[in-house]
């Protein structure tokens, strides 16, 4: 048992924590005052030996008694003290755990009042916050009723409207079929009088001229509401109106909106001028885009011509000014090339500088003192015989006390007095020639902005150029996603299929198509078939032609297919051109699916459509369809019941034309008679003065008997290689080579052989072969740009040198600015020829994998890249590649937008992707590059790519997952933008089509309608993107049948 002692620390006190509390009490010292057991007994021992000392020596018996008194005593003392102490120690102990007790108390009581204090000041603020509140509720409920109130008024008013708007159409339409009655009878009344004054004239009785009248009325037209028109330009007398003559005089009556247009278009046009509105209506009826007529195949083509005075101001130019404005071009869609010849003292490249200089959009003369007189020719070919106005530009460098030779100050003269179509550009420079080649470029870049491309107030000083802000911004609807490059390939197609200078006897098939379009219906597609080379896409164009010409009531819709595997030949792209084209036709800008599956329920339902409402008759021509894949699955409306002024022609190989098909009536082109084969190639012959001989003529005679050497393209091909035979003084070698050939295909070989022969140069006979390769193992066709990248050492007067000679032997061709082949034999030759086996196709494909891949990996994502990238890494079987390639967002991007969703998808699925992996891996590559995004484009960029994706995610059916990014894109633009940018309500129109698609039309609705409040805004009321987002709201209101 201890001490009370025990308890007290040593410096004389102990901490004592408060252990009951929570968090309230706090740490005291208790000092504690014990007296020590030591001193305690020392007193009591003091105290004993007194009382001995006090009785002396004879006291000692008493003392031995005293003693055991003594002892006693002590004995009683020793038990005492030890209680004591006991008692002592549990009366500290109490009171320490007391003052513990009290202290922590007294804590937990000082804790909880201030407590108490700070949930009473939360409960005051909350109780604030809980009255604002209210009153903002309040607020907004009166706002809302408000709100409802302003939209029972509007719909009333609505209604109204729609109830007057309506009156208004049945009261025209009332009034326009009255007149339309009355210009009925006043036809027929008028042919009455006709045939009276010609039975009158007839009997010898003289009739009163009505020149002579002083009475007006039968100098005066059919008017309307008083006002005089022009004269109804009729047929013979007595003769039935035509429907388009009709619809000329009806335009009296009907307002000039109604002028050679077959929809009614409703609207205030009562003060257009009618030679404006044909040319309005002319550019609206006008399909397929209208190009520069300075651009040569979507090439920007710079010829360069300079002395040996300038050389260093051109030589500036190529290094310095030329890559930013190649950059320019292709950022805009297009090729650049600037292309140039060396000082050609002896004329060699004459022809082909000729033939360049055709081609160019803009030529650039850099001129000092004198003009040499080698140039001279080209000068004047490319500024004095300029029909076509393209663009001319001369750069003459003036010098202090030198001056120009009169050949310079002539040529100057001339072209300063030419018409103003014709002007050249004149930039007079003294001084530092880098300050010369500056403002020529200055003026070139403006050239190509506004002159060649079209674009119109490009403000050039105010911008940096040579960057991407200069240039024009991207007008996208968001919809129908038309491909520029396909189009204008199809048009070069057209063009270059009827280009043909002999006839080669068509005439009578060109009957048989008119019996075609004027037979009664319904009857099935008519098939033009024939062997290869035989004509057939010749006699289409050639008849398609005629058809403009003679029927323009006649809409007609074609499509050249070209190669196999070439995107030409996609059954999806094919359909979606014609849907495209139909909708143009219908005036619509409506949103357009780009899955294939839907494409093909939505083509017959927008012919149905327009051929309800179109006058004419439309013709659909398909040509080559049968090098379509898996042509009677993707082509399979052609069989189903057509419209009944609907006709189809599609022309076939015989020996490809799928076994259904062969029981539908047929156009066969039977191979040309010898005769007319002989007439043409001496035809040829004539061209370059080359007379054949009796017996050379027997000869060709004898030898143009059989199928095969009797169709179009062979005999082209003969005359071709007997006229490049004369003018190199070898007639009867190559008649005697040419007669050895059987069929189109080793003529073809021999035309290669012949080629590659005339050249002198090694280097340029391999070029030549490479060239022709790369071409065949591509998709579409390689551009000259290209090669010339892939061959820096090759100069531009050889590469245009050997495709002259390509290009003349009916080898290579261009399109879209891509060299391709002429013909499908001319590819198979190119394979016999060069090709050894799949090892050699390889090499080459790998050839341009590495060439655009280095593109891609410079930032360069340009619809070549996009186009021909994927397809070659697919074609190689190279799945690994071909997937990270996909996964650059640019590259899937610009397929997308272009059209080409169907080829994308063939991608991901060879890659073994299904729809869900694809959006999987699209939105984890977009946060990806969402964290490397810095600054105001890189993030309108990024809302670009969300858009895309969100889209895309939309054709596949995913609804759910396309309005994330879409949403994302939506955020975007509102904070790097504005929200009133007219891109703001681009990314409000595609989330709403989601919305209408996954039928939560009240979304959509909200949505459409904030975007036609933008629109309405940026544009005003009469833009097509007010239009789409107007068609888009009315469309939604009839899916709710409102």
């Amino acid at each position: 048992m201890g001490t009370a002692s025990s308890l007290v620390s040593p410096a004389g006190g102990e901490v004592i924590e408060d252990t009951y509390g929570a968090g309230g009490g706090e740490a005291c010292e208790i000092p504690v005052e014990v007296k020590p057991k030591a001193r305690l007994l020392r007193n009591s021992f003091r105290r004993g030996a007194g009382v001995a000392a006090a009785a002396g020596p004879g006291s000692l018996p008493r003392a031995a008694g005293s003693g055991g008194l003594l002892g006693a005593s002590f004995k009683s003392t020793g038990s005492s003290v030890p209680e004591l102490e006991y008692s002592a120690a549990e009366y500290e102990r109490l009171k320490k755990e007391y003052e513990i007790f009290r202290v922590s108390k007294n804590q937990e009581l000082l804790s909880m009042g201030r407590r108490e204090a700070k949930l009473d000041t939360e409960n005051k603020r909350l109780r604030a916050e809980l009255q604002a509140l209210q009153k903002t509720y309040q607020k907004i409920l009166r706002e809302k009723e408000s709100a409802l109130e302003a939209k029972y008024q509007a719909m009333e008013r609505a209604a109204t409207f729609e109830h007057d708007r309506d009156k208004v159409k049945r009261q025209f339409k009332i009034f326009r079929e009255t007149k339309e009655n009355e210009i009925q009878d006043l036809l027929r009344a008028k042919r009455e009088l006709e045939s009276k004054l010609q039975r009158l004239q007839a009997q010898g009785i003289q009739v009163f001229d009505p020149g002579e009248s002083d009475s007006d009325d039968n100098c005066t037209d059919i008017t309307a509401a008083g006002t005089q028109c022009e004269y109804w330009s009729g047929g013979a007398l007595g003769s039935e109106p035509s429907i388009g003559s009709l619809i000329q005089l009806q335009q009296s009556f009907r307002g000039p909106e109604f002028a050679h247009s077959s929809i009614d278009v409703e609207g205030p046009f009562a003060n257009v001028n009618r030679d404006d509105w044909d040319i309005a209506v002319a550019s609206l009826l006008q399909v397929t885009p209208l190009f520069s007529h300075s651009l040569w195949s979507n090439t920007v083509r710079c010829y360069l011509i300079y002395t040996e005075e300038t050389q260093p101001e051109m030589d500036l130019f190529l290094k310095d000014y030329s890559p930013k404005l190649k950059r320019m071009c292709e950022t805009m869609g297009y090729f650049f090339h600037a292309v140039y010849f060396p000082i050609d003292v002896e004329n060699q490249y004459l022809t082909i500088r000729k033939w360049e200089i055709e081609k160019s959009s803009l030529v650039i003369l850099f001129i000092h003192s004198t003009l040499p007189s080698l140039l001279l020719e080209d000068c004047e070919e490319a500024f004095l015989k300029n029909p076509e106005g393209k663009p001319r530009l001369i750069y003459h460098r003036l010098e202090d006390g030198k001056v120009s030779s009169d050949s310079v100050q002539r040529l100057m003269d001339q072209v300063s007095n030419l018409n103003q179509a014709n002007k050249a550009k004149f930039i007079d420079h003294s001084g530092d020639p880098a300050e010369g080649v500056y403002k020529t470029y200055i003026c070139v870049e403006k050239i190509i902005k506004q002159d060649i491309l079209g674009f119109e107030n490009t403000d050039l000083e105010t911008k940096d150029l040579g960057s991407d802000d200069s240039l024009p911004e991207e007008d996208d609807f968001g919809d129908v996603l038309w491909d520029i490059h396909d189009e204008q390939e199809q048009m070069e197609t057209f063009q270059q299929a009827s280009n043909s200078a002999h006839e080669l006897g068509f005439e009578k098939y060109y009957q048989r198509l008119n019996d075609l379009v004027a037979a009664p219906a319904p009857i099935p597609p008519l098939l033009v078939s024939g062997g290869p080379g035989s004509g057939k896409s010749l006699l289409l164009s050639k008849w398609i032609q005629l058809q403009q010409k003679n029927s323009p009531n006649t809409l007609i819709l074609s499509h050249f297919v070209g190669r196999p595997m070439s995107t030409s030949s996609e059954s999806s792209l094919i359909v979606k051109r014609l849907t495209l084209k139909l909708m143009q036709h219908s005036w619509s800008v409506s949103a357009l699916t780009l899955d294939p599956a839907k494409l093909l329920e939505e083509f017959p339902r927008w012919l149905e459509k327009l051929s309800a409402r179109h006058q004419g008759s439309i013709i659909i021509v398909i040509d080559s369809i049968d090098q379509v894949q898996q042509v009677e699955k993707h082509m399979k409306w052609l069989i189903d019941p057509l419209p009944v002024n609907v006709r189809v022609i599609v022309s076939v190989n015989v020996e490809t034309c799928p076994a259904a098909w062969r029981l539908w009536p047929t156009l066969h082109l039977d191979p040309l008679n010898p005769k007319d084969a002989k007439s043409i190639i001496i035809a040829e012959c004539h061209s370059v003065d080359i007379k054949l001989s009796k017996e050379q003529e027997k000869k060709l005679e004898r030898h143009c008997r059989s199928a095969t050497t009797c169709n179009a393209l062979y005999i082209t091909l003969f005359g071709k290689m007997m006229a490049r035979a004369g003018r190199a003084g070898g007639v009867d070698k190559i008649l005697h080579e040419c007669l050895q050939c059987q069929d189109t295909v080793s003529l073809y070989r021999l035309v290669l052989r012949s080629i590659k022969e005339s050249m002198t140069d090694d280097t340029d006979k391999e070029l030549m072969r490479q060239i022709l390769c790369l071409v065949n193992v591509s998709h579409n066709g390689v551009s000259e740009s290209e090669l010339m990248e892939l061959y820096p050492e090759m100069s531009w007067a050889v590469l245009t040198s050997l495709i002259h000679s390509l290009h003349k032997m009916c080898l290579l061709t261009y399109g879209c600015g891509l060299l391709r082949f002429q013909h499908l034999q001319a590819w198979e030759t190119v394979r016999l020829e060069y090709m050894d086996g799949p090892a050699t196709i390889s090499s080459y494909r790998q050839k341009l994998i590495s060439f655009f891949t280095s593109q891609l990996s410079q930032d360069r994502v340009t619809w070549r890249s996009a186009d021909e990238l994927p397809w070659l890494l697919q074609q190689q079987g190279s799945k690994q590649k071909l997937h990270g390639c996909l996964l650059n967002l640019f590259v899937s991007q610009n397929l997308y937008k272009r059209g080409h969703f169907a080829e994308l998808l063939s991608y991901w699925q060879f890659v073994g992707k299904d729809k869900s992996a694809m959006a999987t891996e699209y939105f984890d590559s977009l946060k990806q590059y969402e964290k490397n995004c810095e600054g105001e484009e890189n993030m309108i960029s990024l809302a670009d790519l969300y858009e895309t994706l969100g889209r895309f995610l939309k054709d596949l059916g995913l609804l759910s997952q396309a309005v994330v990014p879409l949403q994302r894109s939506l955020e975007i633009r509102e904070t790097a933008l504005d929200p009133d940018h007219p891109r703001v309500a681009q990314s409000l129109h595609q989330l709403a089509s989601v919305y209408v698609q996954w039928k939560k039309f009240g979304n959509a609705e909200q949505l459409y309608k904030q975007a036609l409040e933008i629109s309405e805004n940026a544009y005003g009321a009469d833009h097509p993107h007010t239009a789409r987002e107007l068609e888009a709201l009315a469309t939604l209101y009839q899916k709710q049948n409102k």
